[in-house]
């Protein structure tokens, strides 16, 4: 097997990697071999552990590893990923480092998936921190895709894609999570809602007050179920995008305040990985790059105000995750800020940031545009250059 070396910067830390050129087939795996690191699924280095000629024993941690946006190890600045039996590891989770546990009430990859009874409830009576969860019931869900691989084998045109992934796959499983929630008294956040009908599943009032919020994200609220018709799979979410009702329905709830967070799910596959038939192609897209001229968007026709806008990017995060000096303009906090001016432009390839190389919003024209933007108040983006040379921080939480 052929290798190379790859250097990399951590927190201004430089690192050696030895990386293979080619895949490592399972087989390899289950064989022993004392200098093989392996995942079970593929993610981004956060942390490394260990120093170069460290003597090491089975069971060390050697690195913090982040997929499917969450990390591994108590110790790494995210999400803890719940699985069917790491509820000693949710029990002593540091919330100081960690701001939640998010929990795959649904499809998912590895061995993410928790949709057993008895986990779920170890995990909603014991976690020590706020729980996210990803809804969607993996029976409906398998049940619809058997139906229309029937009727369509397994290239099934996109627009079936909110039939297969739907309202009720979405309600059945965010019902059983707000149910455990109020059981046991847990902090629940549900990611990414997408139909009318889970609205009414949240707590109201001040969203200091609530046990149970809910946020919703970006493409929910741009898109409908009428542009699988035009932009096929690149518009495959999950959950799904639904129909107008529901968009407009969640616009509603941003502005009622039942809804508390505007988010992204920001996930940058391959055109590749997107191509191929529906069976083969991969949900998820690129959003944030676009995510606050979308918004802008919606403000300039009317439909959320400007103040809602930073409402719900900045303060309302900040406030339910209990992120340390961020989220607010204050004397004393991290200058996190996003600068923008009215200065109507279409996105296209060539202005796309995205290593990935395409967006579902290609060819849109948008009135606002992001000029410059500062982390820890320092200038990270200028007018279409990005500055690789400043490092983020690690989040702290209180």
């Amino acid at each position: 097997m052929t290798v190379k070396y790859e250097k990399f910067l951590l927190n201004g830390v430089e690192y050696k990697t030895q990386l293979t050129q080619k895949w490592v087939n399972r087989k390899k795996w289950e064989e022993p071999n004392p200098y093989l690191l392996t995942s079970h699924i593929p993610g981004t280095i956060m942390q490394i552990e260990v120093k170069e000629g460290q003597e090491v024993q089975e069971g060390d941690v050697l690195l913090i590893l982040q997929a499917m946006k969450m990390n591994n190890k108590l110790a790494a600045p995210f999400y803890l990923g719940a699985t069917v039996d790491n509820i000693e590891e949710i029990k002593k989770v540091d919330p100081h480092t960690t701001c939640g546990i998010k929990v795959f009430m649904g499809s998912s990859t590895g061995n993410m998936l928790v949709d057993n009874r008895e986990a779920l409830e170890k995990i909603f009576a014991e976690s020590p921190i706020l729980i996210a969860t990803h809804c969607e019931d993996s029976p409906t869900i398998n049940w619809n895709l058997e139906l229309y691989k029937q009727q369509y084998g397994e290239d099934i045109p996109p627009f079936c894609h909110p039939l297969i992934r739907s309202r009720e796959c979405c309600y059945t499983s965010s019902s059983l999570a707000a149910e455990l929630a109020r059981k046991y008294g847990s902090r629940l956040h549900i990611l990414h809602l997408s139909t009318k009908e889970e609205l009414e599943l949240l707590d109201q009032g001040p969203r200091t007050q609530k046990h149970i919020t809910g946020e919703v994200c970006v493409h929910h609220l741009w898109f409908n179920d009428q542009a699988y018709h035009t932009k096929g799979n690149l518009v495959k979410w999950n959950p799904a995008i639904k129909t107008e009702e529901d968009r407009q329905a969640l616009l509603q709830a941003l502005n009622d305040n039942r809804l508390d967070i505007i988010a992204t799910d920001h996930a940058p596959h391959l055109p590749a990985e997107k191509a191929g038939v529906y069976t083969q192609s991969a949900s998820g897209g690129p959003m944030v790059q676009h995510s606050l001229v979308v918004m802008l968007e919606l403000m300039e026709k009317g439909q959320i105000t400007l103040e809602n806008i930073v409402d719900k990017m900045c303060h309302a995060p900040a406030d339910i995750f209990h992120v340390e000096e961020r989220g607010y303009l204050r004397e004393g906090y991290k200058a996190d800020i996003a600068i923008f001016e009215k200065h109507p432009w279409r996105v296209k390839k060539e202005n796309l940031l995205y290593k990935c190389g395409w967006s579902p919003l290609e060819e849109m024209s948008f009135t606002y545009q992001v000029s410059m933007t500062l982390v820890n108040g320092q200038i990270v983006y200028d007018h279409g250059k990005i500055n690789d040379h400043v490092r983020g921080e690690m989040l702290t939480f209180y």
